[in-house]
């Protein structure tokens, strides 16, 4: 029981904090190019994990845990990051957040394919009316934002599914900031070279605001967020955890119009609502 606590409680500080990153994002954007973006954060988290690693002397991976540290990689260092940043040029992180309340059915299926995992039929009704709502509330909002925008949030949300799931899953062995310390490092040789290929021609134009987003992407969302998060789904699984990430659309809306100023319109407040009841469906039922 105290297990499952802390890791609930480690899981919700995780994505408080992962709530802030679609509106980061949104700043930086207006700033920087998505590919250098995506570069810069990745480069930035890379160089204080890998610090991390050396000054704690943390082991090497074993030979076996490459293949997920690869995905971890793909998932959550490079697809969600890249997606994300390419759907927030025609749509608000408003918009975009409300897509986050499909995150928690993407990584309980892949807990499930991946993790071993095996929750009750319950569990599944629950997040599957929470991932509904958010769905029809993309479908209803498409046409504002247009099919481009809404497909690569689509492909966002199924990525960063698999890098959760896998990184929860090495977590059990390795420990939740390794876990993304390491998958930084792995990515830093391809991040790098991104980063100098489609380095800024100039920086004049770019305002605080785009390097203020840069630094929270770089520090909290690619980084502190993942100590947290991975923690919480190792202790509390992958499915029940996961659950939490529903919460995120109505942290995150908060912040778009707290900190950006975007309009929240009643429709994003009440599909938030459904999915906060779901939440607490889903963590009875787990």
């Amino acid at each position: 029981m105290r297990r499952t606590t802390a890791g609930w409680g480690s899981g919700l500080l995780g994505v408080v904090i992962f709530s802030g990153s679609l509106p980061a994002t949104r700043l930086a954007v207006a700033g920087f190019a998505p590919l250098f973006l995506t570069a810069a954060r990745a480069v930035i988290a890379a160089l204080l994990g890998g610090a991390l690693l050396w000054l704690l002397r943390q082991k090497r991976p074993a030979r076996g845990d490459l293949g997920a540290l690869v995905l971890v990689s793909l998932g959550v260092v490079v697809g969600f990051p890249l997606l994300t940043a390419l759907a927030l040029r025609g749509m608000t992180s408003a918009q975009a957040i409300v897509f986050v309340g499909m995150l928690p059915l993407a990584t309980a299926l892949f807990g499930v394919l991946r993790g071993g995992e095996r929750p009750r039929l319950a569990f599944w009704l629950f997040s599957i009316l929470g991932s509904g709502a958010v769905a029809g509330f993309a479908l209803a909002q498409g046409g504002a934002a247009g099919l481009a925008p809404n497909l690569l949030m689509l492909a966002a949300i199924l990525l960063c599914g698999l890098g959760y799931a896998e990184g929860a899953a090495l977590s059990r062995r390795l420990g939740g900031w390794q876990v993304i310390s390491w998958a930084l490092v792995l990515a830093l040789p391809a991040m790098g070279a991104l980063a100098l290929a489609t380095w800024p021609a100039r920086w004049d134009g770019v305002g605080a605001a785009a390097w203020s987003g840069l630094a929270y992407v770089s520090v909290f969302s690619m980084l502190v967020g993942f100590v947290f998060w991975y923690r919480g789904l190792a202790l509390g699984g992958i499915a029940s955890v996961g659950q939490l990430q529903l919460l995120q659309p109505f942290f995150g809306l908060a912040l778009a119009a707290l900190v950006i100023g975007e309009p929240v319109s009643g429709t994003m407040l009440a599909v938030s609502a459904v999915v906060v009841l779901c939440v607490a469906g889903a963590k009875r039922f787990a």
